[in-house]
């Protein structure tokens, strides 16, 4: 199973994206959300990935954040949602917009999506209620991270870096120097993984 691809963004489209890691293109699907936050062509990325195998058919869907695989892990589970249902809701709605209109059972919110009518947005409303607390919050688009890497990834972006390279270049940063890592040596670091990008 594939969980994570880390490499360079080859192409995108209305509803997928190409990334290619070691020479080979993988085609992914996203919600709306995730190709706006990846920024343009020949950057580098880093999503998490959900795989569907079928009999006739080999899926790869692709995320900005773990939470955001959550709530698609979530969504097709309920009967009748589909990958592309489930990334058309993520791409109108996001994890905290969704937990509030799952939470308060307002179906209304989550037909807005394309493809949901009000009898399947009040299944999945009514299916989902008791698993709203299972999910974390993140950033939609982000990849979560904590402490000294979030501030690491907020100073990368202020100094102008996309939010995905600022993430994937203080996720190989942390990588490197390990968990006890402070600010001053994640920032050092992580400018110079980007840089090398």
């Amino acid at each position: 199973m594939i969980a994570r691809l880390t490499g360079t963004l080859a192409e995108t489209a209305t509803d997928h994206a190409v990334i290619d890691v070691g020479g080979v293109g993988y085609l992914v699907q996203a919600s709306a959300r995730t190709l706006n936050v990846i920024g343009p062509s020949g950057g580098n990325v880093m999503l998490y990935i959900e795989m569907q195998v079928r009999e006739d058919s080999l899926t790869l869907f692709a995320f900005g954040s773990a939470s955001e695989r959550e709530w698609f892990r979530l969504l097709t589970g309920v009967q009748g949602v589909g990958g592309r249902v489930a990334l058309s809701i993520l791409s109108v709605l996001d994890a905290s917009e969704l937990s509030r209109a799952i939470a308060s059972a307002d179906a209304a919110m989550v037909a807005r999506a394309n493809g949901v009518g009000p009898k399947l947005a009040g299944r999945i409303v009514n299916e989902l209620k008791g698993k709203v607390g299972a999910i974390s919050l993140g950033a939609p688009g982000v990849v979560a991270v904590a402490g000294a890497a979030s501030d690491a990834v907020s100073a990368l972006i202020n100094l102008g870096f996309r939010p995905a390279e600022a993430t994937l270049a203080v996720a190989k940063a942390d990588e490197e120097l390990g968990a006890g890592a402070n600010l001053d040596a994640l920032v050092r670091v992580a400018l110079k993984k980007a840089s090398r990008a």
